[in-house]
């Protein structure tokens, strides 16, 4: 059915006459008939009772008066929603991340491009990282935040650092490495470890080495990962950013560790001046964005 159908049931079910219905619609009586014959017809009832006298609506008809008037209202009020919008369209850009702490990053950077552009319209989108490229490559999203993966980028994706983010060795507050200023790689290799699932980021290799699979834990979240952390399952080790935040958790820096490149996966924006002006704000916000530790600090996350 449709919402010309709905609009001649409704002028018949009115006036209780096909030609002043039809008139009402400027159109001619048969094509009046037709509209109600298809609907009954697609409905598989019959809507009015039609003698040479009257015209009276059928029990189906009072049935299905209500169900008409409120999808011709509901498609009014659809059409009014975009009437009232202004000619310039909005102004979309999708930004996608694969875990829901780089969206906190975001509300400065997203407030200085609102006041750049009126109609901007952001679309915040988190999924498994693996799965961002796939949508890069769609272009579903329009830019990626995120750490940088080893290997050649391929289909046009282009990558600008933002900043260097250094690893940190997560446990829990009673752990005795909590109560360390720093950690080296060497003091891990008795502890068993809590790795985020799937291990995207390359440092994961060089941290698992030969431990049997029960020293290593597998976590579907940053949350899920501090969970078993606080339950004394392991530590973890997690780039400074995307360390989770409890207050039974104590971040501890990871010296002789390279730190880690995190920044903007996107195509070419050369015909996307949204686009280039996001990556320009926040590559100047970035900076005072992200915290950046000393390595002789010794964090307790609040």
């Amino acid at each position: 059915m449709n919402m010309f159908q709905l609009s001649c049931f409704l002028a018949v079910a009115e006036t209780l006459n096909f030609a002043r219905a039809a008139e009402q619609l400027n159109i001619t009586q048969p094509a009046m008939t037709h509209q109600i014959r298809s609907l009954e017809s697609e409905l598989n009832v019959k809507l009015f009772k039609r003698t040479t006298r009257v015209v009276e609506l059928t029990p189906a008809g009072f049935m299905f008066l209500g169900d008409a008037r409120k999808m011709l209202e509901i498609s009014e009020q659809a059409k009014q929603r975009f009437a009232d919008m202004s000619d310039e369209e909005m102004q979309t850009l999708s930004i996608g991340c694969h875990n829901h702490i780089q969206l906190f990053q975001l509300p400065k950077i997203l407030r200085e491009i609102a006041a750049r552009y009126p109609h901007f319209y952001p679309r915040l989108i988190v999924v498994p990282f693996q799965h961002l490229f796939r949508l890069l490559e769609d272009e579903t999203v329009d830019v990626i935040i995120g750490f940088q993966e080893t290997g050649q980028l391929k289909n046009g994706i282009l990558f600008k650092e933002l900043q260097k983010v250094p690893l940190m060795c997560i446990c829990a507050a009673a752990h005795p490495l909590a109560s360390r200023d720093h950690i080296l790689p060497s003091d891990l290799n008795t502890e068993k470890l809590v790795l985020a699932n799937p291990p995207t980021a390359s440092f994961h290799s060089h941290i698992t080495g030969r431990r049997p699979p029960s020293d290593i834990y597998f976590a579907d979240s940053l949350e899920a990962v501090s969970v078993l952390v606080e339950a004394g399952f392991g530590v973890a080790i997690l780039p400074d950013y995307s360390t989770p935040r409890s207050p039974e958790l104590v971040a501890v820096p990871i010296e002789g560790m390279p730190p880690l490149s995190f920044g903007l996966y996107y195509k070419n924006p050369r015909n996307n001046s949204l686009l280039r002006d996001f990556i320009a704000v926040t590559e100047e916000n970035f900076h005072a964005s992200l915290p950046s530790p000393r390595a002789s600090d010794r964090l307790l996350l609040p």
